[in-house]
């Protein structure tokens, strides 16, 4: 159960589609003064090394940020047009470097923590013993960590009674490792008892692309759980190889339930960016799927 750790896979193509989305979900939340509650489901450690430790090993980085990083450099450098919503989320991987070459990694505990307003809130769950002790230890360095909560807790569990916020606006990510086939069924149920306590709520769920039936069946899952609460969803898909038999990741989605009427637009500029930068072989394709209620 507790064999996966986040660090093997950060600055991953996963991670970039994952935290991009993130980004803009609070982003587009924030227009508006009221306070916001954000929930982070699987919080892992929170910031990354990535030439050191478990990222070092896997260099999945290699591959993902860094790649991302030198492909808009190089097109800002020669002029090409450069997409300006990756260009946002590569600084704010960039802000925890300063000005320094990219080491860290910000896991979207660290990236969301840096957005909150005074007023906001931010409630992160880990349950890996060792991970959780690295969690409290980097959300204390943060300025924003007295308004940051941590729980060692089953959060599939625990979601429902925090749903809803005090200010019935709050942002929702829900991101395991699926490791344990069980995660599927659980993430499911606590999503229909989330959405009939909040079912105003910003839902966005990560999932991996892997030849397994479970994997296979969510999304369309997740579409009929949209669909019986009457909510309107968005998939997004980023698929950088295409090789049959390889082990590796090679393509991840996010489904987000009542996203902004500004999302799908913003990846129709992204996600080809992203294919362009990131693509391993011809197999690399993206997709983009919405409904409105």
């Amino acid at each position: 159960m507790f064999s996966y750790r986040h660090a093997f896979h950060a600055g991953s193509h996963a991670d970039i589609l994952k935290h991009l989305i993130s980004l803009l979900l609070l982003e587009y939340l924030q227009e508006k003064p009221g306070a916001i509650t954000v929930v982070d489901t699987h919080a892992g450690a929170g910031i990354y090394h990535l030439k050191d430790g478990f990222a070092a090993i896997s260099k999945e980085a290699d591959q993902g940020i860094y790649r991302l990083q030198q492909f808009a450099q190089q097109g800002t450098q020669s002029g090409k047009s450069v997409s300006a919503v990756v260009l946002a989320y590569l600084q704010a991987i960039q802000a925890e470097n300063g000005n320094a070459e990219l080491d860290l990694y910000p896991g979207s505990p660290f990236l969301l923590a840096r957005m909150l307003r005074p007023q906001d809130r931010l409630k992160l769950f880990e349950l890996h013993p060792k991970e959780i002790d690295i969690l409290r230890h980097n959300i204390t360095q943060l300025p924003q960590a007295k308004q940051i909560d941590i729980y060692a807790e089953n959060s599939f569990a625990r979601l429902k009674g925090l749903l809803p916020p005090p200010s019935r606006r709050g942002l929702v990510l829900i991101d395991p490792s699926y490791e344990d086939k069980q995660d599927y069924r659980n993430l499911e149920l606590a999503l229909e008892e989330a959405l009939q306590r909040f079912a105003t709520g910003c839902y966005a769920i990560w999932y991996p692309i892997i030849a397994r039936r479970e994997s296979t069946a969510l999304p369309d899952r997740l579409k009929k759980i949209a669909a019986a609460h009457t909510r309107s969803w968005l998939q997004a898909e980023l698929r950088v190889e295409n090789s049959p038999g390889e082990r590796r990741l090679q393509a991840s989605g996010m489904f987000v339930i009542n996203p902004p009427w500004t999302l799908e637009k913003q990846l129709q500029e992204a996600l080809p960016f992203l294919i362009s930068a990131l693509a391993q072989n011809e197999g690399a394709k993206f997709l983009l799927k919405s409904v409105e209620v």
